[in-house]
Parts: C-alpha cells; structure tokens; sequence
C-alpha cells in the first residue's frame, strides 16, 4: 500500500510541474507579443517625431510645436521604459518595481511638462481646456 501512495504522490508532482511549466509557457507568450507591440508602437512614434521635426524644422515651425515634439519624446521613452519591464520579467519570470516606478515618474513628468507649457493657452481659454484633460 505505501508504494501506491508514492505512485499517487510522484503523478501530482509530476502533474503540477507539467501545469507549472505550461503557466511559463503561456506567459512568455504573452510577454514576446506585449514585447513586439511595444517595440512596433516605439519605432512607429519616434519615425514619425523624426518626420514631423524634420517638417518643422524645413518650415521653421519647429519653436511653435516644440511642446508636441517634448511631448513625444517623453512618450517615447515611457514606452521603452514599458518595454525594459517587459523583457526584464521575460527574463527573470519576476516582477521587480523599479521600472514600474520609473515610468510612473516618466509619465509625471511628461504630464507637467506639457501641462506647465500649454499654461499660457489655458489662459487665454479661460481654463475650460485645462478641465477637459
């Protein structure tokens, strides 16, 4: 009787590592595809900052939208922040906080930054703009 209990005892721990290993599987997936739409989203933004800029620049717009392109940049660098999370928990298969807090600090900033240099047009609105956001 005690080897059938080891018999049952061996086919659970084999069974939850199977479980195991096919919960990593599933989330290595999951972090390859957040990954690649992180990266398509990132390589997206920064060529078309490159082209707005360039546009900018040649029309000599480029101080009139510098807001904007602050603005993505910022963004920019949230979404590589995102993605260094992402392939750090690929790696690691473990949640570490201080790339969530860099981003969280990334995205104050970025908020403050636009919010401090549309103030003059929030002005002039009356500040019916600045409740909207």
């Amino acid at each position: 009787m005690p080897t059938a209990g080891k018999a049952a005892a061996l086919f659970r721990s084999v069974a939850r590592e199977r479980i195991a290993r096919g919960f990593s599987l599933v989330e290595d997936i999951v972090y390859v595809g957040l990954g690649l739409l992180l990266a398509g989203a990132a390589l997206v933004l920064l060529v078309s900052l490159v082209v707005f800029f360039g546009r900018g620049l040649l029309a000599g717009t480029v101080y009139g939208s510098i807001v904007s392109v602050l603005d993505q940049i910022l963004l920019i660098l949230l979404i590589v922040e995102l993605l260094y999370t992402v392939q750090l928990s690929f790696r690691e298969h473990v949640l570490i906080p201080e790339p969530f807090v860099l981003v969280a600090l990334i995205a104050s900033v970025r908020r403050v930054l636009v919010l401090a240099a549309e103030l003059p047009k929030v002005v002039e609105t009356g500040g019916s703009s600045f409740r909207m956001r």
